[in-house]
């Protein structure tokens, strides 16, 4: 047996308005659905799967655990690797995306910005 883990193969994220989530992910990533039903869209960034769950299918994943309304803060941050922050910036603002912070040079070394999802979620580019 393989140790583990080999990587992340899937992350399902829950989402209010589906078809709301389907249309920022296909114009702001560029991805294309690989799975959908009528309550989920599954996207592949690159060997990770990103789910979209309706929320009122996620109770049955995480029971006994709650659903968090989006109302409840951020507890975790997407992060995708780019070649230049400020040019993937530049896109996102002409699309109509509203940048949280950035591009900032962190002290750690790379620079970041950062920016949400129609549920919530938020997502940083990094290099």
């Amino acid at each position: 047996m393989d140790p583990w883990p080999t990587g992340i193969g899937a992350i399902t994220l829950f989402v209010e308005d589906l078809d709301a989530a389907k249309r920022f992910y296909g114009e702001v990533f560029g991805v294309r659905v690989k799975f959908e039903d009528g309550d989920s869209a599954a996207y592949d960034f690159g060997t990770t799967t990103v789910n979209l769950l309706k929320t009122t299918a996620a109770p049955e994943l995480v029971e006994p655990a709650l659903v968090a309304a989006p109302e409840a803060g951020s507890r975790f941050q997407l992060t995708i690797e780019v070649d230049d922050v400020d040019a993937v910036c530049g896109a996102l603002v002409a699309g109509g995306v509203e940048l949280l912070n950035g591009p900032v040079d962190r002290p750690w070394g790379i620079r970041t910005a950062s920016f949400r999802d129609p549920a919530g979620h938020i997502w940083e580019i990094a290099r």
